[in-house]
């Protein structure tokens, strides 16, 4: 069983005015589905009203994230399943739901995480 990442950022959800609720619906509807089936992990949105700010090793704090970086915005998913196949199967679902692509990411194995 691996993790994987199904995320988008926030500029990739264009939704028509007066669907918001339909999507908000069957986005909720969708992830209930992954935690009945029991392949839920964790999930949510980067809040974009709370800047990043950039914690050295130190304890020193910087506004902002790293500069050179592009900004990390959106909606994320993670579920924990058995293969690639059953990612995509997942992603094209939480893309309908969402109305927009979703990118997949499987994170690396670390036996002590």
């Amino acid at each position: 069983m691996a993790k994987y990442l199904i995320s988008f950022p926030s500029a990739a959800m264009v939704v028509p005015d007066g669907e918001w609720a339909v999507v908000v619906r069957d986005s909720h509807d969708v992830i209930a589905e992954a935690k009945a089936a029991g392949v839920y992990v964790f999930g949510g949105g980067i809040d974009e009203g709370v800047a990043p700010v950039l914690v050295s090793a130190d304890g020193t704090v910087a506004e902002g994230g790293y500069p050179w970086a592009p900004s990390l915005n959106g909606g994320f998913t993670v579920l924990e399943l058995s293969s690639r196949e059953e990612a995509v199967a997942w992603a094209a679902r939480i893309a309908k739901a969402c109305r927009c692509d979703q990118e997949l990411r499987v994170f690396g194995y670390d036996p002590e995480s």
